[in-house]
């Protein structure tokens, strides 16, 4: 994983360059405010980018919103479900898959 301050978005294909381009998962999200309360709940100050994911927003609520559309700068994701955590998350710091399972904290 590449901390990038800005990325291309590919109709179609997702995030230019990354490793999901055209699959199922095109970009992942995670909430700023989930991150926060994991942290905070792990007692340990994680970096988000231990999630993996391809964008971190703030102010936008990510539970339940399959079907959604969410509008970042001139793209449109549609957003078509909830992701897991795979054992990558364990493996990045103990408890973590586990503390994001549940109701949408993996983004």
């Amino acid at each position: 994983m590449d901390e990038a301050l800005e990325a291309r978005l590919v109709a179609g294909r997702g995030l230019e360059k990354n490793a999901n381009q055209g699959g199922k998962r095109q970009v992942t999200l995670i909430e700023q405010e989930v991150w926060d309360q994991l942290a905070e709940q792990l007692g340990s100050n994680l970096d988000p980018s231990m999630r993996r994911a391809n964008l971190l927003v703030a102010g936008v609520r990510l539970r339940d919103c399959r079907q959604r559309v969410l509008q970042i700068g001139d793209c449109r994701l549609r957003m078509w479900g909830e992701v897991k955590p795979c054992r990558r998350m364990e493996e990045a710091y103990p408890g973590l898959q586990g503390a994001l399972y549940p109701d949408w904290k993996g983004g």
